[in-house]
């Protein structure tokens, strides 16, 4: 296999290049020396493997003790990243609006357990029966914006306003969509009478001093990086609604910093955001919180930026990766965290998606050929026991009209892991979409009866019910 020794010796230059350049604080001379080290392999192999593009930082008893850069800001990989670099942080973003709730609630300016009514947004009148609390623990029952993919607030507040149900009823059920996270931000802006992004500048971002970090920053902005593919192509970035903050990574740890000393908020209205009262192992605005780890996890995918956050309050340790890149920021962060903690970790191995796409995109048996040929002679290699890298590869395929293609892969990988609810539900909709109903039918039932709080695929068989009923 030629191309696979071209690329390791690609990646071993690029490493070399990398490894060498990159901004970095060490570890203190107290701190394990050997923990660097090891941290230094970790991060330089997964870049090898074109596992990780971005910034990354470990902070240990308040005190930031390792901080590098690998990578590139753009497609056209001319420059590098450093400290000073911006990402797109997806959802973790959502958390500035569920502070700002909080403040204002302690501030007595509003109720947690006020109706949304209570603001006169014009919405529907299931506003009656939905409260803020809801809202912040996704718990409202309102359908997501997403399906319309609306390009901005105006477009966004004409979809809600002509939502006349609820996917379930408030308080009963969850549902993680945008429409939750837009109307906090609406009532923030009734409430204190500006802006939603003027809110958060005047009451978060200039008291902690986050100096580099702006709301829905432009192409050619200072300092702001670009997604990109696999194949070095800049990755189309939709339009939508308003009030995502950008951040550098020592922004970020700022941000997590004031959270974990209530700085902005007492602890109680910290807790309240943490624990999730109506789904407790799905998590809220602040992520997910393991209660007997003590652990906090965050993590925002938005196009092929994504990012994670582990915030160990038992052991006082931070951990942040931010990619632009679509990497593999969520087993990376945890393998770091292991190693932290003398605990056995993994090198992430190579990513069977990106090893068998350009495949798939061209020739789809021989991509699936290529894969069982992989995990015959090469299991320890790549990442056969992820499930989610075949069901990215499925919706890839989806997104790009690849109906066949995208069903035979979900196939492939409900028989590799026929236990996971979520290659059911995926199958399901490559099937709707492809017209083939029936099926999808038997795939959202086998979903179901693997997780019975798949909402989404409860929803999906009442649609698919009312499709056939016309």
């Amino acid at each position: 296999m030629k191309i696979y020794n071209l690329a390791k010796n690609i990646g071993y230059f690029l490493v070399l290049l990398i490894v060498f350049s990159c901004n970095s604080r060490n570890f203190k001379a107290k701190e394990n020396p050997t923990s660097i080290n090891k941290i230094d392999s970790l991060m330089a192999k997964s870049y090898e493997r074109g596992l990780f593009n971005g910034n990354f930082l470990i902070a240990k008893n308040n005190k930031i003790i390792y901080q590098k850069s690998f990578g590139f800001t753009d497609e056209t990989r001319q420059t590098a990243l450093n400290n000073q670099s911006i990402f797109n942080i997806g959802s973790i973003a959502k958390e500035f609006n569920a502070v700002s709730i909080m403040i204002l609630v302690e501030r007595g300016l509003l109720n947690l357990d006020d109706n949304i009514s209570k603001f006169n947004l014009g919405l529907p009148k299931w506003s009656e029966k939905v409260t803020i609390r809801q809202l912040i623990n996704y718990a409202s029952g309102i359908p997501s914006i997403e399906p319309s993919l609306p390009e901005n607030d105006t477009e966004a507040w004409g979809i809600l306003r002509n939502t006349d149900n609820l996917l379930f009823e408030p308080g009963t059920s969850y549902s993680y969509n945008n429409s939750n996270v837009f109307l906090q931000r609406r009532i923030i802006e009734k409430v204190t009478g500006i802006s939603f992004q003027e809110f958060v500048t005047k009451n978060i971002i200039e008291p902690l001093k986050m100096t580099n970090s702006v709301f829905d920053p432009k192409f050619g902005y200072k300092n702001r990086t670009s997604c990109y593919d696999f194949d070095n192509v800049k990755c189309q970035e939709l339009k939508f609604i308003s009030g995502w903050l950008w951040v550098d990574i020592n922004d970020l740890y700022k941000w997590i910093e004031a959270m974990n000393s209530n700085r902005l908020i007492s602890k109680e209205s910290f807790q309240i955001l943490l624990n999730n009262p109506y789904a407790k192992d799905e998590g809220g605005s602040l992520g997910r919180y393991f209660e007997k780890d003590e652990l906090q996890r965050h993590n925002g995918v938005s196009y092929k930026f994504e990012s994670i956050f582990l915030n160990d309050f038992k052991n006082n340790i931070t951990i942040i990766l931010l990619s632009n890149n679509l990497n593999r920021v969520w087993d990376l962060g945890h393998s770091i965290h292991n190693l932290l903690l003398g605990k056995d970790y993994e090198i992430p191995k190579k990513s069977i998606y990106l090893t068998i796409r350009k495949e798939a995109l061209k020739d789809i048996n021989t991509a699936i050929e290529t894969y069982h040929l992989l995990k015959e002679n090469y299991k320890q290699e790549y990442s056969f026991e992820n499930p989610n890298e075949l069901n990215k590869l499925g919706y890839e395929l989806l997104r790009l009209g690849k109906n066949s293609e995208s069903i035979e892969i979900f196939k492939l990988a409900i028989n590799e892991f026929p236990n996971n609810a979520n290659l059911f539900d995926s199958y399901g909709e490559a099937l709707h979409q492809f017209g083939k109903k029936d099926e999808a039918i038997i795939m959202y039932q086998k979903s179901i009866k693997l997780n019975p709080n798949n909402e989404n695929g409860k929803q999906m068989l009442l649609k698919i019910e009312k499709e056939n009923d016309k």
